[in-house]
């Protein structure tokens, strides 16, 4: 187990654009590991490449559910329906908290840790973590859709992303 340490706002690299992965190799797998272990440690269901200092449009995103860890390198956004509005965190803003709406359903296509191409389809939770973490990867933070921010005692459940 490797736990890398999260980077916070305002590092630089959480606001700008991840380069493509183009090595899908052994090292590739220990990052992706690192970023699992990462994720569990700060108790997250999502972590992207920059928030752990690294340029590269990678992310992992587990909400604890049959969907299980899933593995996104290169992702795309194919598809976006409807409308959600609930809570956000992120790791990278330990203690800070805000609504945010996002489209309640997305398909996305991405490669896994071997190379190869898959296309995945979410709704509401599971949608509302892949979109943040795929907007890391864009440089765009969470703090810039949020609507309200939360108090403490409005976080019944919430978990970080």
């Amino acid at each position: 187990m490797a736990v890398r340490r999260i980077v916070n706002y305002p590092a630089e690299i959480l606001e700008h654009k991840c380069k493509e992965v183009v090595k899908f190799d052994k090292k590739l797998g220990k990052v992706l590991d690192d970023m699992y272990d990462t994720m569990i440690e700060f108790d997250g269901v999502g972590l992207a490449a920059p928030q752990i200092g690294l340029d590269a449009r990678i992310a992992v995103v587990d909400i604890d559910d049959e969907s299980g860890t899933i593995e996104m390198i290169n992702p795309v956004i194919l598809e976006q329906q409807g409308e959600q509005t609930g809570p956000e965190g992120c790791l990278s803003f330990p203690g800070l908290y805000g609504e945010v709406t996002r489209p309640n359903y997305v398909r996305i296509e991405a490669f896994d840790r071997k190379g190869r191409k898959y296309t995945l389809e979410a709704e509401e939770f599971l949608a509302r973590a892949i979109q943040h973490e795929i907007d890391h990867l864009d440089g765009i933070l969470f703090t810039s859709k949020v609507t309200r921010y939360l108090k403490e005692d409005e976080l019944e459940g919430v978990e970080g992303e």
